[in-house]
This record gives structure tokens, C-alpha cells and sequence, in this order.
């Protein structure tokens, strides 16, 4: 499926950049991206973060283990939680980095179904823009990367979500770091139209599972901890509208954090390459599982179940957990296993 040859005239690789500038929305609008589910009605994907640095960092090691897992699971995709590209994203769309960080890296052939992907800061920091294009996906044509957006696969949608402009210190107190706000700015009006798409969308999904995809931590024991503008602006809306899941990266870890006051369950992957090891700070929430080290996890759902499974670097099961809907037509009713 993954396409490896690079466009030979820069007149269509400037094109198509313009291109997608110009088909990125000055407001947040939800593309829809169809994904059936296998024909017995289930679904199987991987999820990674934080993951390109050319292989270093032990990505290559993570990347192997996950070709293994894929192919055991035969999975159907595979999602990234951003932070694709270290440490200051692409520089354009003809940045060697994304076939040395991303092509060249994901080989097995279990891998080689889409990637939905969703930025993180560090791509920000880059040619934001570069990622949103269709150039990439002529290079690789498994990589398919936009700002928000829904995936359908019938008895579950994926609401990607772009969480880096809701974070106020990369506007205001951005240090020596300069991020790509083309297509975002002014914040306000951005993620306010962003919220009440969300919203819309949200309420009108008939789907057995609402599970929100974004890149930063809403609740996390490691170095980010929490971000106050999602707990602020983002967590009511998924609250409000019964999202079973939340799964970010952003932190360099692998977490299940379980929501005192609500079904909603947090899913941090984001040990793709480099991890932090020995940060540790409290949560008002319930953890009940952490890993300072690399790995990734893996989903498996079904009408009535979903399956979280964590791996190591080695391929090793760290965590494993279930919750299962007992009667969807009423009130949801969650039953969980560890």
C-alpha cells in the first residue's frame, strides 16, 4: 500500500503545498474519513506517539515490536498521537526526515494500512502545513495527517482532535521555539469554532463508541501532568457528550488513568521513541497504570467490548484492560476488567 517515489518536478510539489494551504480551513471543520470494519464487525489498530526521530531512541526497536503485534492482531490501522516529527517537525514536503523518521522505520508489512495521524507541538514547531498536504501521502500513501477530523468505522468514531493551539504559553511564551499558526490564528476564533464542531458532531454520532484522539494529556502522573486549557475547555464537551475514551501522547509514557466523576477513561501512548524515565506527580484521578518507558498499545473492539492491551519495547505485555456495554439500546452500563 505505502508508495515510495517522490514527485519529480518541483513545480508539482509547489502545487500541491499551495494546494493545501489552501484547503486548510481558516476554522476548524470536521472531515469525515470513512474505515468499515472487518466483516464480523470488529476493528483492531495500534496506537504510537511521540515517535521520529529517525530511529534513535530505540523507535526503530518500538516500530519492530509493533509489526509483530500488528500482524498478530491483523490490525486495520494504525493511529498516531502526534509529535511525528522531531524535534522541530518538517521543514517543507520534501524533508528527507518523514521517509528517514517514518517510511523507512514502519516496514513490516502489518504496518502497511493507513495512519491516521494528528499534529503535536513539536510538529508545530516545523512546517505544520507540510504534514496537511497531499504531497506526503504521494510519498507514503499510508500517512494521512489532518488538523481535526473523524474517522468512521461504523459501531465507532474517532474524533481527532488538534489540541496544540488550545496550549496559551506556545502563543505567548513561545522561548526560542516559532510555531506554524497558518490556518489557526486568531486562537480564539479557532478553537471556539473547533469546540462547537466537536460538539455538533459529538451529538449527532449514532456510534456504540465515541473515542477522542488528541495529542496532549487532559490527566497524566508524568512531566506534562495535566493541561488546565483542555480541563477547562475540551474535557466538558467530551464529558457532556458520553466519549468513552480520551488517548493522547505528548507525555513519553504509557498510562491508564480512570475519571472519578464520569465512565471517561485516559489513554496516554506516547513512548514511540525517546521516554522520560522517573517522573512521577499525583493525580485527582484514579491511575491504574503507569510505564516510564517506551512501547506502544494496541485496541481491539467490538458491538460489545473494547480491549487496551500495552506493550514494550521488547513486545511484552505490561497492562491489559477490558470494558464491555452491557445493553446499548438504554443508558450505557460499563464493565470493566483488569
Amino acid at each position: 500500500m505505502a508508495t515510495r517515489s517522490r514527485a519529480p518536478m518541483t513545480t508539482v510539489l509547489a502545487f500541491l503545498t499551495l494546494a493545501a494551504l489552501r484547503w486548510a480551513p481558516a476554522a476548524a471543520e470536521l472531515e469525515r474519513v470513512e474505515h468499515p470494519a472487518k466483516n464480523d464487525g470488529s476493528l483492531s489498530l495500534l496506537v504510537v506517539g511521540d515517535w521520529g526521530r529517525k530511529g534513535t531512541y530505540n523507535q526503530s526497536r518500538v516500530a519492530e515490536q509493533m509489526g509483530k503485534v500488528g500482524g498478530e492482531l491483523d490490525i486495520d490501522f494504525v493511529v498516531s498521537t502526534g509529535d511525528n516529527f522531531y524535534d522541530n517537525g518538517l521543514t517543507g514536503v520534501d524533508d528527507q526526515q518523514f521517509e528517514e523518521s517514518f517510511t523507512n522505520i514502519y516496514t513490516a508489512t502489518s504496518l502497511n494500512k493507513p495512519w491516521y495521524l494528528v499534529l503535536g507541538n513539536h510538529d508545530y514547531r516545523g512546517d505544520a502545513v507540510a504534514q496537511l498536504s497531499p504531497v506526503l501521502n504521494k510519498i507514503d500513501s499510508r500517512f494521512i495527517c489532518k488538523r481535526s477530523f473523524i474517522v468512521n468505522a461504523e459501531m465507532v468514531e474517532f474524533f481527532f482532535i488538534d489540541t496544540t493551539p488550545f496550549q496559551l504559553k506556545y502563543w505567548t511564551h513561545p522561548k526560542d521555539d516559532h510555531y506554524d499558526w497558518r490556518g489557526v490564528a486568531p486562537r480564539g476564533n479557532y478553537i471556539k469554532s473547533l469546540l462547537k464542531d466537536l460538539d455538533e458532531a459529538m451529538k449527532k454520532s449514532t456510534a456504540k463508541w465515541k473515542i477522542a484522539i488528541g495529542h496532549h494529556t487532559i490527566r497524566s502522573v508524568s512531566d506534562h501532568g495535566e493541561t488546565k486549557e483542555l480541563l477547562q475547555l475540551l474535557l466538558p464537551v467530551l464529558k457532556d457528550n458520553a466519549i468513552d475514551f480520551y488517548i493522547n501522547g505528548h507525555d513519553h509514557c504509557l498510562e491508564h488513568i480512570s475519571s472519578r466523576d464520569s465512565p471517561l477513561q485516559y489513554f496516554t501512548s506516547g513512548g514511540g521513541s525517546k521516554a522520560w524515565r522517573g517522573v512521577f506527580q499525583p493525580t485527582s484521578d484514579e491511575l491504574n497504570f503507569f510505564y516510564d518507558g517506551q512501547g506502544f498499545m494496541s485496541l481491539q473492539l467490538n458491538q460489545d467490548r473494547a480491549d487496551f492491551i500495552f506493550y514494550d519495547v521488547f513486545g511484552n505485555i505490561l497492562y491489559s484492560w477490558s470494558s464491555s456495554k452491557a445493553n446499548y439500546l438504554q443508558p450505557s452500563i460499563y464493565v470493566t476488567e483488569e
